[in-house]
């Protein structure tokens, strides 16, 4: 082979590797921008997630909110009406019963009789 063929092979070698370079450019390109694409697409989702969730949890919590608020009035209502109770009651003044008779075996099995010392 002449000196001026070897040029001409080594230009042709350098111009095809220069073009397999540039297609395997290309294709690192292309899959790297999917590869961002299903990323973003998947960020995109667990936020959408998240913001689902963190609305279930406000709703949530504002009806244990309302709750809370409900049996604290009923408490309210409850501890009034005990306090207005107390001074009166008979059960509270009277002496406690012996514990025999608290504990005696055949009161548990007893049908409950109303005992006008109990009735207000």
């Amino acid at each position: 082979m002449e000196k001026q063929d070897v040029g001409a092979v080594s230009d042709c070698r350098t111009a095809m590797k220069d073009s397999s370079d540039d297609v395997r450019k290309v294709q690192r390109r292309e899959k790297n921008r999917i590869a961002a694409q299903k990323s973003r697409l998947r960020q995109t989702q667990k936020a959408d997630t998240l913001h689902l969730e963190s609305e279930d949890l406000e709703r949530q919590n504002a009806a244990l909110r309302r709750e809370i608020k409900q049996l604290t009035e009923e408490m309210k209502h409850f501890t009034s009406m005990l306090s207005s109770h107390e001074p009166l009651c008979s059960i509270l003044t009277s002496p406690p019963p012996p514990p025999e008779v608290l504990y005696a075996t055949h009161s548990f099995h007893q049908p409950h009789i109303s005992s006008p010392r109990f009735q207000h």
